[in-house]
């Protein structure tokens, strides 16, 4: 019996090779034979999830073609990776991707960094920030205070619970967009309110637009629910959305569902002006796209001139053509999954029923803490918080990458949680694979995008502050020289202990 589980087709890992680029070599740097450069290209595939564990490879001759190499030049780049551990082979079944005995298996999106790596591994793959304390502390007080009640009953709210509803729905009011709780439906998280629209609208093969880059996880759940994903380039910096690329691709591939970041985009930190969101709604409206407004960051402005347009939703007064996705976890605390949907009654509804055969419901008790942030003002002054830690987070990490990484560039966000850092010509998979040796975790570029794009980039979320920003620049730098000297597979420097 066959080991593999899925198959990777000749054309789409060529596809996933090609888009590896490196800086080309400099004097005296010896680059490796062709078939250690294919061996090592496909192991960094496999190590970052982008070709899955237990995938059939094509046979020799038609990745040989496909690349335009020797079937020798694939043959020992096979044989490299069996004895590395990274392929397994069997005569009559082919050659499929392993892991080596010991090793973790590789994330499909971004995992948070285990607590017991903490001392030793400086974390940038989360976008995630400590608990703006005490207000944590004081809404889970709050929360138990208002549980008994509700304790008496069954505790399964599928839609949530009404009083946090109604009251997600006064803060859209407050927000100049008249909203009914009916329209509300309280999710666990922004993950939990986006894959159940995806079920709702999109069945397996159906096509879902998307920006690109985009947030990694999202992507990975949308491929994981069976859609095809079809990418909509982002314009060059922080000028965000190409209206004219949304049209056409709109008009042209008809997707069921568009998804965007429109308030402080992940990854690029991008902020979409009303001349923008007014025009994607008109798009999608035309073509008959649901638009899905991802909210989760647009509580994260940074700088005191940010002048924050209209809701996503508010140019969709009819409510036929945007569904928009709110959460706690980025602008509060990433542990209080607590997500939200605003959309039409009728949509609201069938998500409801839709619940029965999913999650059932999401948790009183945070339910409960929300709703106590959101009606006593702390939820205000707990904000404040954690934009004050993003700020002075973003302000050192620029300033430290900038200091060791003169040639790598990016634009400064004036909001959300990450920078996107074109890294000179590096390789972003190769830079995430170094730096996991000199002691920081770095998503690469391609994580968030579609079949392989960006491998010349890395985002950098503002996690970390002060010392361990500097410490993380610094270690990325010493990731950067391992790249341009063609380091490759064992070795390499030791990570240094950091103690915050």
């Amino acid at each position: 019996m066959a080991q593999w589980t899925s198959a990777m087709g000749a054309a789409q890992l060529a596809r996933l090779l090609n888009s590896q680029q490196d800086r080309p070599a400099g004097p005296g740097t010896r680059r490796p034979p062709a078939y250690r450069a294919l061996a090592d290209g496909i192991r960094l595939l496999v190590l970052e999830g982008r070709v899955p564990v237990a995938a059939r490879l094509p046979a020799e001759r038609e990745l040989a073609l496909a690349l335009s190499v020797s079937r020798t030049t694939v043959a020992a780049a096979y044989e490299a990776l069996r004895a590395e551990g990274f392929l397994e082979s069997r005569r009559g079944a082919g050659s499929w991707t392993a892991v080596p005995a010991g090793n973790p298996l590789p994330a499909r999106g971004l995992e948070p960094l285990p607590p017991e790596a903490l001392g030793s591994v400086i974390d940038l793959g989360c976008a995630s920030l400590p608990a703006p304390e005490p207000w944590l502390t004081r809404a889970v007080q709050g929360a138990l205070e208002e549980l008994p009640p509700y304790a008496h009953t069954h505790g399964d709210y599928p839609a949530g619970l009404p009083a946090l509803r109604a009251m997600i729905a006064e803060r859209y009011t407050l927000r100049g967009i008249p909203t009914m709780p009916e329209q509300i439906m309280v999710t666990t998280g922004a993950m939990g309110a986006i894959d159940a629209i995806c079920h709702l609208f999109a069945g397996r093969g159906e096509r879902i637009a998307v920006e690109s880059p985009s947030y990694a996880n999202i992507l990975q759940l949308m491929r994981e629910a069976g859609a095809r994903l079809v990418p909509v380039a982002m314009a060059e910096g922080l000028s965000g959305w190409d209206m004219d690329r949304w049209r056409q691709v709109l008009r042209e591939a008809a997707p069921r569902i568009a998804y965007v970041v429109a308030d402080f985009h992940n990854p690029t930190g991008a902020l979409a002006d009303d001349d923008q969101r007014r025009q994607l709604v008109d798009a999608a409206r035309s073509a008959g796209t649901v638009l899905v407004a991802d909210e989760t960051m647009t509580e994260l402005w940074l700088d005191e001139d940010v002048d924050m347009p209209r809701p996503v939703c508010g140019f969709d007064p009819a409510g036929s053509t945007v569904i928009t996705v709110g959460s706690a976890s980025k602008a509060f605390w990433a542990g209080m999954r607590i997500g939200w949907v605003r959309a039409a009654p009728d949509v609201i509804r069938s998500l409801v029923a839709a619940r029965a055969y999913a999650d059932l419901g999401t948790p009183v008790l945070e339910q409960l803490a929300v709703n106590w942030l959101f009606s006593t003002g702390g939820w205000e002054q707990a904000v404040d918080i954690r934009r004050g830690q993003a700020r002075e987070n973003r302000d050192a990490l620029v300033a430290a990458v900038r200091r060791e990484l003169p040639g790598w560039e990016f634009e400064v966000p004036k909001g959300g949680l990450t920078l996107w850092v074109r890294t000179g010509g590096l390789s972003g998979s190769r830079l995430a694979e170094m730096g996991e040796r000199v002691g920081v975790r770095v998503p690469s570029g391609p994580r968030f995008g579609v079949d392989g794009a960006f491998e010349g980039y890395v985002r950098l979320p503002f996690t970390v502050g002060g010392a361990v920003a500097e410490e993380a620049a610094a270690r990325l730098a010493a990731a950067a020289r391992l790249v341009e000297n063609g380091v490759s597979g064992g070795g390499g420097e030791s990570p240094r202990t950091f103690v915050a």
